[in-house]
């Protein structure tokens, strides 16, 4: 299958090069307004490489039918108008998390699925996450769980002047790393039925959800003061009535499996990214954020 890619500069193109290669695509173009790009010559070397959007976009479209996925890593608010010129060129899109920044882009793209016949799937991995798999089945049928999440992954100044550190175009913390957390607490324990926030600021965010299956009580930090006694990387921790679940590691190949998914027509689609989205909407708006 051919790929191209947007956002070759960017902190996760790496993961998702790895992962086309891992599912043998063949990278044929890739975008990025900055050209600190050689990590491509470990991949292709022949694949055409733009830094205006509008030059690439016409490169899609002469090719239209030709190329099968448009990879999408650009930053957060750019996200559901790159999967609108994927769509529209006649390819499939997958998408870094978050798909949007407001719940109705995400319905957008989906009526857009149906009027092109063409997917969108969003990098959402932590459902593929090893701790989690298998948890769904066996919490599925019970009513009422008690969750308590601290989850922490530290990120330098840089974070705070880059785009990252700029809600107007990450979605602010809980969308730019809480995403994950959102949605799969919803893929769990089903849609929301009311959500409290405590805190909420640049570095971090705490608060209470119900879910139709669950209280939800949650800290989310990119704070490296909030990381648990004696760790230095990322700190995911889920208690889940009771039982304690660590989830911070082994992210390393789930970039890889979600590409499998997707090409099985396993993976997230944008229907199923409205609920996370939403949620980190209000979380946002209770918060003051956008």
């Amino acid at each position: 299958m051919k790929f191209a890619l947007v956002g070759a500069a960017g902190f996760v193109a790496p993961r998702h090069l790895r992962a086309i290669a891992d599912v043998n695509g063949d990278l044929v173009a890739a975008l990025d307004p900055h050209d600190s790009v050689g990590v491509l010559d470990s991949y292709n070397r022949e694949a055409a490489f733009f830094t205006e959007p509008e030059r690439f976009d016409r490169f899609l479209w002469k090719r239209r039918g030709k190329i099968d996925v448009v990879s999408i890593c650009s930053p957060n608010h750019l996200h559901d108008a790159h999967c609108r010129m994927a769509l529209r060129s006649g390819a499939s899109a997958i998408c870094e998390k978050p798909l949007a920044l407001r719940p109705w882009n995400v319905e957008q793209l989906v009526e857009l699925e149906h009027d092109t016949g063409r997917k969108v799937f969003v990098v959402m991995q932590m459902r593929l996450h090893p701790v989690f798999a298998g948890l769904r089945d066996t919490l599925r049928h019970r009513p009422h769980n008690r969750v308590t999440i601290r989850y922490v992954t530290p990120r330098g100044r840089w974070y705070d002047a880059s785009w990252k550190g700029n809600a107007e175009k990450s979605g602010g913390v809980c969308m730019n790393v809480g995403i994950h957390l959102f949605d799969l607490l919803a893929w769990l324990f089903g849609d929301p039925e009311s959500i409290e926030v405590s805190e909420l600021s640049a570095r971090r965010g705490a608060g209470h959800i119900r879910f139709q299956r669950a209280h939800v009580d949650w800290l989310l930090s990119t704070d490296a003061a909030d990381l648990s006694p004696g760790r230095e990387g990322a700190t995911r921790i889920f208690e889940v009535n009771g039982r304690a679940l660590d989830a911070s590691s082994g992210f390393e190949n789930l970039h890889t499996e979600l590409y499998r998914a997707a090409l099985r027509d396993e993976a997230p689609r944008a229907s199923d990214a409205v609920v996370g989205v939403s949620i980190v909407h209000q979380v946002n708006q209770l918060g003051g954020v956008l």
